[in-house]
């Protein structure tokens, strides 16, 4: 072969190569080099349920996550992306390659959501604390705790409903459903109805469920945990005699009017089965989501013979107890001179 043949091998070898690398690295900067754009900390997203590739993909453009989306799409179709496609809450870490992108969300390895719920009043209260975090929206949520139906599968009724729900702070996938939401509350509600809780109950002739209604009034009676179970006692006293209970929260709650501070004699006028100073024993339903500590003051009430008791006059939160109804209107009268002397009125 002449020289000038040669030469000719040698550039046109060279350019192939060169053409080679260019390919490669094309291919090399698509898959491995950074697509999200360098915004110094990590990105939070959202997949909702039934989306798809095309889905996420412009889901990202508008967000402005991606510099190039083309190349996002290339390595996602190449990975099989379109047929794994995983709704959830993911967290996207700065400068994060399409490859790993793309390996992130088609794991379905999501951030776990923390839903803390507590001191809440109504079945609503809660599907407004719950809708929004999860991907159920609080309508959805509400709706279930009024289907007779779909209640009526885990033994409750529309008005007791919220004895499901055991306040705590949980842990949930982002893509969590309505449906979903209870199923995982009744697991939680069977681990706190542990076999000693429900022997408890048993012991005291009360369902669970009537546990948790009179928790919620022992509730909303007393924030000091140490004097809970000692207003329990009083409740259980008067509720084991056929007394009526006459319960001032319960009468707060009948009203529908929560910003209530003084109870009056009108309030106990209010026709409603919540109205423990009209109807004996226990309300059909919860007034609030009682606390733990108050659920267990009530399994573990203090066996005593008081039949009474008022808010101390001090406001210390704490009250006093009273075994006769003269010795319990001295205390209440007292509790009642504080109130006109602060000028509360209702």
């Amino acid at each position: 072969m002449s020289q000038g043949g040669k030469r000719f091998l040698q550039a046109f070898g060279a350019v192939i190569l060169i053409s080679i690398f260019i390919i490669g690295w094309g291919f090399y900067q698509k898959i491995y080099a950074p697509n999200i754009f360098d915004n110094k900390k990590d990105q939070i997203i959202y997949i909702p349920t039934g989306s798809n590739i095309d889905d996420v993909v412009q889901y990202l453009e508008e967000e402005g996550l991606v510099d190039d989306s083309e190349a996002f799409m290339w390595v996602a179709q190449k990975m099989n992306y379109s047929n794994h496609v995983k709704p959830g809450k993911y967290q996207l870490k700065n400068k994060m390659s399409n490859k790993e992108i793309v390996s992130l969300l088609r794991s379905g390895k999501q951030i776990p959501v923390k839903l803390t719920f507590n001191n809440l009043r109504t079945s609503y209260d809660l599907a407004g604390a719950v809708g929004g975090k999860i991907e159920a929206d609080s309508a959805s949520i509400a709706f279930l705790f009024k289907d007779k139906a779909y209640l009526a599968k885990y033994g409750l009724t529309q008005e007791n409903s919220l004895c499901l729900m055991i306040p705590n702070t949980y842990e949930f996938k982002w893509n969590t459903s309505a449906e979903e939401f209870f199923e995982r509350m009744s697991v939680e509600y069977k681990k706190f109805w542990t076999d000693q809780r429900k022997a408890k109950a048993k012991n005291i002739g009360l369902t669970q469920s009537q546990v948790c209604v009179l928790a919620s009034i022992v509730d909303k009676e007393t924030r000091r945990n140490d004097e809970k179970p000692i207003i329990a006692g009083v409740y259980m006293n008067r509720y084991l005699k056929g007394w009526k209970l006459e319960a001032d929260p319960t009468l707060v709650y009948a009203s529908g009017d929560f910003t209530i501070r003084r109870v009056l004699n009108e309030h106990k006028e209010i026709d409603s089965p919540y109205n423990t100073y009209l109807y004996t024993g226990l309300p059909p339903g919860p007034i609030c989501m009682p606390a733990i500590s108050s659920v267990d003051a009530v399994l573990n009430y203090t066996k005593h013979d008081f039949m009474f008791f008022c808010a101390r006059e001090d406001f210390s939160g704490y009250h006093s107890f009273a075994k006769n109804y003269i010795q319990h209107l001295i205390n209440a009268r007292k509790f009642q001179r504080e109130l006109d002397r602060r000028k509360i009125r209702s």
